[in-house]
């Protein structure tokens, strides 16, 4: 059993890192191997829509035809036994590294048939964690929830099932005396890390071990 994450911050201490290593230390707490890559840390771009990945009777197909540094890493995905994604929200959306990756990763397996299928090769769990500085009614307010929606139901259809964990409010800096951030009560943000943050590492840490023994309800 092997566990794969990918943090799609460039963070690699603070809140999306802490709680993938948590789902990791999850899988490992059920015996499973894991890996933890910061896409930060590789030199890649997005998709170039050269649509050599659907070329009928192509040699990459239901491939991406890009030999970068990405291309082992598709390859450890395939031989995984589930992929867990994690971004904090930069205005409003997942990092631009994190899209550059799914890009390249999700879309050569999705077929242009009627209907869709999928070409990844076994059915596998996925999880998307991301987080976030607003709060749970402004992230509600603003329409993120469909955006993490779409997402999922992406990962659903390659993998064959998603699932999303939403941590909210996040503490944003060590010492919020050193920024201009008046809008926030850094002692609020503080209790809120301490209190609720904790039990966002322990849902984490759940996930990591449901999928460790493929059992989507283990608690």
């Amino acid at each position: 059993m092997k566990i794969i994450a990918f943090n799609g911050s460039p963070r690699k201490e603070w809140n999306t890192a802490t709680l993938l290593k948590k789902a990791l230390e999850g899988a490992a707490s059920k015996g499973a191997g894991t890996e933890l890559i910061h896409l930060y840390d590789l030199d890649y771009k997005g998709c170039i829509s050269c649509f050599a990945c659907k070329e009928k009777g192509g040699k990459s197909y239901g491939r991406c035809v890009i030999n970068d540094v990405l291309k082992p890493v598709f390859k450890r995905v395939e031989e995984s036994d589930a992929v867990i994604f994690g971004s904090p929200i930069y205005l409003g959306s997942i990092t631009g590294e994190m899209q550059s990756f799914m890009e390249r990763l999700v879309f050569p397996y999705l077929t242009y048939t009627n209907p869709p299928q999928s070409l990844f090769p076994k059915k596998i769990p996925t999880g998307f964690i991301y987080t976030m500085g607003v709060t749970e009614k402004v992230m509600n307010e603003v329409g993120y929830k469909q955006r993490f929606a779409i997402t999922e139901n992406f990962l659903t259809r390659i993998f064959g099932s998603s699932e999303t964990l939403l941590s909210f409010d996040t503490y944003q800096f060590d010492d919020y005396s050193k920024y201009v951030a008046t809008r926030f009560d850094p002692e609020a943000k503080l209790k809120r890390r301490k209190e609720v943050f904790s039990k966002d590492c322990q849902k984490a840490f759940k996930i990591g071990a449901r999928f460790a023994v493929g059992n989507k309800n283990q608690e």
